[in-house]
């Protein structure tokens, strides 16, 4: 039997395209899960001629798919949005650490993760948002929750509405206040905490939002973003909230607002590795930190940044002052921070 022979020339120029058409798309998992994001893919996409194949989950799905499918793994961009999940994903080894240039002069050092000997990244950050604290200004000061430390003061005793502190946000919140204060300090705040609560944590951060303005509570704590879509809506409900709730940027006096990030990673696997630098590097472009801002209510990363986003604007006159303390470290205390909850009885 023959087999038939393709010429050098040709062999070439098929191996040529195939390999062209395989650059031309990147394959992300993705955890935003914001229908505003698709103007973010879109231009890209446009800007460069690269298509998109998105999966879309959430942070611990994510990387357990990526266990689960090793190198068999399709996956080129990691997008997650949570600090204790990306600093999993490091450590867990399913990152391919990146060296971009770009990356490294918009990026700020404290908003990556730990950098190889040769200063190539695992992953960065994007995009923040804003752990506040919001209360009740017919009932409660202002000066009396300007503090993380003040929620667990007796002061504030049956004021507290917070969500589960093994969510995430807490989690990483939490970590990043162990860090400041030292584990047997933060753990006596853990437990004024749970001796404040108004009610069981229960619901997500629109909810303790809610429970405020309907004097369930007085204080309660969320991410900035949530917030900022109700000050946006248009809707009567949402404007009455507006009309109850004060906003308090913790800590303003002291080490300033704990930040959580959205942040993303090149699969230790990437097929697209060019592609996936390309669309990392977007990501800190001018287009995309704008989107990040005025399209869903986080604050951009890179310096220099003009925010247009009335609520945004609304909250703080555009800028505050966060954190500076390595988000690994903050990663690093997740494991103590859980054991803590557990004795205080912080469900």
């Amino acid at each position: 039997m023959f087999k038939k022979h393709i010429p050098l020339t040709c062999a070439i120029l098929l191996a040529c395209t195939a390999a062209q058409a395989q650059d031309q798309v990147v394959n992300i998992y993705s955890a935003r899960h914001y229908p505003t994001d698709e103007a973010l893919y879109s231009n890209f996409a446009q800007a460069t001629g690269i298509k998109i194949n998105r999966v879309d989950a959430d942070d611990a799905g994510i990387l357990a798919r990526l266990k689960a499918e090793g190198s068999a793994s399709p996956a080129d961009v990691i997008l997650l949005v949570d600090a204790a999940r990306l600093w999993k994903g490091e450590i867990e080894g399913l990152f391919q650490p990146v060296k971009s240039k770009v990356l490294d002069q918009t990026i700020p050092v404290h908003l990556r993760g730990k950098a190889s000997s040769d200063g190539a990244s695992p992953w960065f950050g994007f995009s923040t948002r804003a752990r506040v604290i919001v209360y009740d200004k017919v009932k409660v000061k202002k000066d009396d929750v300007d503090t993380y430390e003040e929620l667990g003061d007796p002061k504030n005793k049956g004021k507290l509405c917070i969500r589960s502190g093994s969510h995430p946000y807490n989690l990483s919140l939490f970590g990043a206040v162990t860090e400041h204060l030292g584990a047997q300090k933060a753990e006596a705040w853990l437990k004024g905490m749970v001796d404040n609560m108004a009610r069981t944590p229960k619901g997500g951060d629109t909810d303790q939002i809610k429970a405020v303005a309907a004097g369930e509570c007085g204080i309660a704590v969320t991410n900035s973003y949530y917030l900022a879509r109700i000050m946006r809506s248009d809707k009567a409900e949402d404007k009455a909230i507006m009309d109850r709730v004060g906003i308090v940027f913790p800590n303003q006096a002291s080490w300033g607002t704990h930040v959580n990030i959205a942040g993303g990673a090149m699969a230790k696997n990437a097929k697209n590795p060019a592609n996936a630098i390309k669309f990392l590097e977007y990501l800190a472009s001018a287009p995309a930190q704008d989107h990040f801002a005025n399209g869903n209510n986080e604050w951009p990363v890179v310096k220099g940044m003009k925010i247009s986003n009335p609520a945004l604007q609304a909250m703080t006159g555009g800028s505050f002052k966060s954190e500076t303390i390595p988000i690994s470290v903050v990663g690093m205390n997740q494991v103590k921070v859980q054991q803590m909850l557990d004795r205080v009885g912080f469900k």
